[in-house]
């Protein structure tokens, strides 16, 4: 069981960021938050050097594979994201990237330094889900609108966070992961049916706006 579930979670994660990828370039957007997105380059690359330099297993070569799909959706944030920031200048706009990538890869050294490698990579990987859970319903709120994201997303992160929450904190009995993991999947559900609402809006949005107008009499 617990080899399924990781296999189940390192598809589903794949499926996220290969989706985001794609629905970032179908709306000319990024399709992940912007701190969730600098959080998660910087733990899998910092996992995957971490790992290949011990030698760790398959783990380190798949966190090397993601960090190198979201490199691809960080493209998508710089080619894109700027419309999403209209107050801001070219300059301001890099600056405030930048700045958050910097400050992603900060704190995951500081959750190293303070729990350790183990630890640390468990801790900050269920934190960081956390939050992104909550920022993708932040981001649905700010745009108004399903713009960039997509169910497949919604359900694959949901799946890929719940698998581990199961591993960890059902086998390896760890209550602060089973708890965080249960926070996340609160917020998943509740992204996915307000993402659900927000596309059946669409949805009737465009077939009224295409519905032909009546003849004058």
């Amino acid at each position: 069981m617990v080899s399924f579930l990781a296999v189940l979670s390192g598809l589903a994660w794949t499926i996220v960021y290969v989706e985001c990828i794609r629905a970032g370039l179908r709306d000319r957007t990024y399709a992940m938050p912007l701190a969730a997105l600098g959080l998660n380059i910087a733990w899998e690359s910092i996992y995957a050097v971490h790992g290949l330099a011990a030698a760790a297993g398959a783990q380190p070569v798949i966190n090397l594979v993601w960090a190198l799909i979201d490199l691809v959706i960080v493209s998508t944030f710089f080619r894109f994201g700027r419309a999403e920031f209209p107050t801001l200048n070219g300059s301001l706009f890099a600056g405030l990237g930048a700045g958050v990538f910097a400050t992603s890869y900060a704190v995951q050294w500081l959750f190293i330094g303070q729990f350790g490698w183990t630890d640390a990579a468990k801790y900050s990987a269920f934190l960081q889900n956390l939050l992104m859970s909550g920022l993708f319903i932040a981001m649905l709120l700010a745009r108004r609108g399903p713009r960039g994201q997509s169910m497949l997303i919604a359900v694959a992160k949901w799946i890929g966070t719940l698998a581990p929450t199961i591993t960890i904190g059902v086998y390896e009995h760890s209550p602060f992961i089973l708890g965080i993991g249960i926070l996340c999947s609160v917020f998943d559900l509740a992204y996915i049916g307000l993402l659900r609402n927000a596309q059946a809006a669409a949805r009737r949005l465009e077939a009224t706006a295409a519905a032909p107008v009546p003849a004058a009499r």
